[in-house]
């Protein structure tokens, strides 16, 4: 019996050591080496605090760009996923729902022109980016409410263009917005 309860006492010391100090304190040094210290880059308009620029918001005005919907209701502290799978016939209500009202909005776009990024959520429920093409297709019904020349707003999109390490195009939709109120003061 003694051969088998020292190895497993070894064991459980070691691992408390791994994955109670030396994997936690691995992470927090990582965490205070990134930007902003691993307290969450904050972004400030007008001398107020707008959000976090990796945590996605809830924009329902049609004045702005909208974001990807979120499963977890844009709360950080319940960051998740709907795990449905897509054949669920509650997701798929929910999807077809959200096209529905992306076309209300936006009368200018076919059901078939509409990015999946604009009405699926993402695996945390929080994407703070949208596809280009997401904001390219709310381009007109943003121009028409803000009453500015579509042009303008097409060159504020590409302006905002930021690729991910893999290369992909994505807009942030809380600096976006920002920068589409600065625009329309500037009017």
């Amino acid at each position: 019996m003694k051969q088998h309860i020292i190895p497993a006492i070894r064991l459980t010391i070691a691992c408390i050591l791994l994955f109670m100090v030396a994997y936690p304190t691995l992470i927090f040094l990582i965490a205070k080496a990134a930007p902003a210290g691993g307290e969450g880059q904050t972004v400030v308009a007008n001398g107020r605090t707008a959000g976090y620029l990796l945590e996605g918001q809830s924009f329902t005005w049609d004045r702005y760009f909208q974001g990807r919907p979120s499963a977890a209701g844009y709360n950080a502290a319940g960051s998740s996923g709907s795990n449905k799978g897509p054949s669920n016939p509650d997701y798929l209500k929910m999807v077809r729902d959200r096209i529905d009202s992306f076309v209300v909005h936006n009368p200018t776009v076919q059901k078939g022109e509409i990015p999946s990024d604009l009405v699926t959520a993402s695996g945390s429920g929080l994407d703070p980016d949208i596809s280009l093409k997401s904001a390219i297709v709310q381009v007109s019904r943003i121009a028409d409410v803000r009453k500015l020349p579509r042009e303008q707003v097409m060159l504020l999109v590409q302006r905002s263009v930021e690729k991910s390490i893999n290369g992909i195009e994505k807009i942030n939709v809380l600096t976006i917005n920002i920068a589409l109120d600065q625009l329309s003061k500037e009017k």
